[in-house]
Parts: C-alpha cells; sequence; structure tokens
C-alpha cells in the first residue's frame, strides 16, 4: 500500500523516516533542508540559497517518483525568522507555476542543524 521514494540526488534520511512515501497516488515527501546532497553541507550563503536548495531536494526526490513540481498540491514551509519570508517567497515562486499549490508558511523557534528554512509537501499523480 505504500512505497518508500529515495534518491542519491537528495539528502539522505538522517533518522526513522523516508525521503519521501507514496500511497494511493499521492507522494508525501518529508520535510527538505537545505542540505546539498554532493557535500552534506547546507547551500552556503543565505535564505535564497537555503530555499533554492531544499526545493531542488524536493524536485530531484519527485524525479524520482515520475513527477515534477507541476504535481505539487500542497506545500509547507518553515522559517528560522519570519522576516525572511518575503525572500523565500521570491525563490519559491521561480519554482512553480499557476495554478500554485496550496501552501502554508509560518515560524518556527529552531530547523534542524541550525537552517533558516526547510519544506515538505505533497504531491498527486
Amino acid at each position: 500500500m505504500k512505497k518508500a521514494i529515495s534518491t542519491s540526488n537528495a539528502p539522505a534520511a538522517i533518522g526513522p523516516y523516508s525521503q519521501a512515501i507514496e500511497a494511493n497516488g499521492m507522494v508525501f515527501v518529508s520535510g527538505q533542508l537545505p542540505v546539498d546532497p554532493a557535500t552534506g553541507e547546507f547551500a552556503p550563503g543565505g535564505v535564497k540559497e537555503q530555499a533554492t536548495q531544499s526545493l531542488t531536494n524536493i524536485k530531484n526526490i519527485l524525479a524520482e517518483a515520475g513527477l515534477t513540481m507541476d504535481n505539487v498540491v500542497k506545500t509547507c514551509v518553515f522559517l528560522a525568522d519570519i522576516k525572511d519570508f518575503v525572500a523565500m517567497n521570491e525563490v519559491y515562486a521561480t519554482f512553480f507555476n499557476a495554478p500554485f499549490p496550496a501552501r502554508s508558511a509560518m515560524a518556527v523557534k529552531d530547523l534542524p542543524k541550525g537552517a533558516m528554512v526547510e519544506i515538505e509537501c505533497i504531491a498527486a499523480r
């Protein structure tokens, strides 16, 4: 009923979770930190660079499932500082086409490893 999706083009799971799970035609992508899978380090720079890396990781996971960003129906964006919303949104807009996915965006107290952004999504076949 559920199938794990995994690619070396996104950071490996560092705990008891999958990069993504497919179930009933839906793909649930775990929150993606801005980790470059080639180096294991955060993308250098600020929130724009980190958002780009997080969204690129999502794009690569979806590609492994045979999907694109156009299949995304819902995203959740977690920011370490809500003041970074505008900068993140500028990058976010370059990854999606209308009709845009539904989205929640919020500031949280802390993100793993001190990240500035983490993004998760749900995609449909």
